[in-house]
């Protein structure tokens, strides 16, 4: 998986699609997700690159129990590249 603005997008939107907000801060912080109030968030440094992001984003949906009920078919299959490139490394 290519480490690009385009895959981040892909992920932004499965995130979104699997009722997760992404937030990007400012920090000296790891990212990571938390639930806040019941509320699913992920917070992402915003000054990591992209390919930092990606990576980020990619190991925290890997290591989630989900729901796949809502996706499209294609984010089915773009999540299980994710799983399967996450468990291969």
């Amino acid at each position: 998986m290519k480490a690009n603005q385009s895959t981040l997008d892909k992920i932004e939107d499965l995130f979104k699609a699997l009722g997760y907000k992404v937030r990007y801060e400012r920090g000296n912080f790891k990212p990571g997700s938390c639930v806040l109030l019941a509320a699913k968030v992920v917070v992402v440094n915003k000054f990591a690159t992209t390919d930092v992001k990606v990576a980020a984003l990619a190991e925290i949906i890997a290591q989630l129990t989900l729901d796949l009920s809502n996706l499209e078919e294609a984010q089915v299959k773009f999540l299980n590249a994710i799983q399967q490139e996450s468990f291969a490394s």
